[in-house]
């Protein structure tokens, strides 16, 4: 037995008969799901956010370190210097460090150095990496950082889908200017840059078809 403190798990009551209707139709939902960059400047309030932000927060992590942090931007001034900084970057790629392979690769999908949405759309939530807990005693190591963060980006990009909202998964690169824009601490490094919003009326996404479940599992 634990010397931790222990709480009864308690289940989500569900009909095993229809388990099967229910995971489905989740898929199919999540299938719908895409990356929008028409995102409409339509508000949200403060407290959708928070909650997804919540629901983002409750992912799995290495040793329960829970090492992210989440910067919420609605402020237009901010909001500009990130797209100023943002294009500098994205510019510089497109044009001189992006080999052609990957400019073969990302021309189905219609990208360029031009990011409007990072001031059109009314939030851009920013993820950051904890690498490390500053406490009084020194610091404190975090354990599987990437692998954690990750799986509290995947859970924030299904709850965003799951509220009606779109997102977008920007990562430009290197993503530095983020920390100092944003004042954050040393041990904080940015991860992933996501807008969230409305998707603009008539918005239109590529028309991309995802891997044959044959293609991405094996079953023994």
């Amino acid at each position: 037995m634990s010397d931790f403190p222990t709480i009864k798990y308690q289940p989500r009551e569900l009909n095993e008969n229809t388990i099967s209707e229910r995971v489905r139709a989740h898929y199919e939902m999540m299938d719908a799901r895409r990356s929008v960059r028409n995102i409409s400047d339509k508000a949200v309030p403060r407290d959708v956010i928070e909650n997804l932000i919540r629901i983002a927060s409750s992912a799995p992590s290495g040793a329960h370190k829970q090492p992210w942090h989440f910067v919420a931007v609605s402020d237009a001034g901010l909001k500009s210097k990130i797209r100023e900084a943002a294009e500098e970057e994205e510019k510089s790629f497109y044009e001189t460090r992006a080999p052609q392979e990957w400019l073969d690769d990302l021309a189905p999908l219609g990208t360029d150095w031009r990011k409007e949405f990072l001031t059109k759309s009314p939030w851009l939530i920013i993820v950051f990496k904890k690498v490390y807990d500053n406490h009084p005693e020194g610091r404190k190591k975090n354990y599987y950082v990437q692998e954690s963060v990750g799986i509290a980006c995947g859970f924030l990009l299904q709850a965003i889908h799951e509220a009606g909202l779109v997102s977008l998964t920007h990562t430009p690169s290197p993503m530095n200017f983020l920390s100092e824009i944003l004042e954050r601490p040393e041990n904080e490094k940015p991860f992933l840059l996501i807008p969230v919003g409305y998707p603009e009326e008539g918005a239109e996404v590529p028309d991309i078809k995802r891997k044959d479940l044959s293609e991405v599992s094996t079953f023994r």
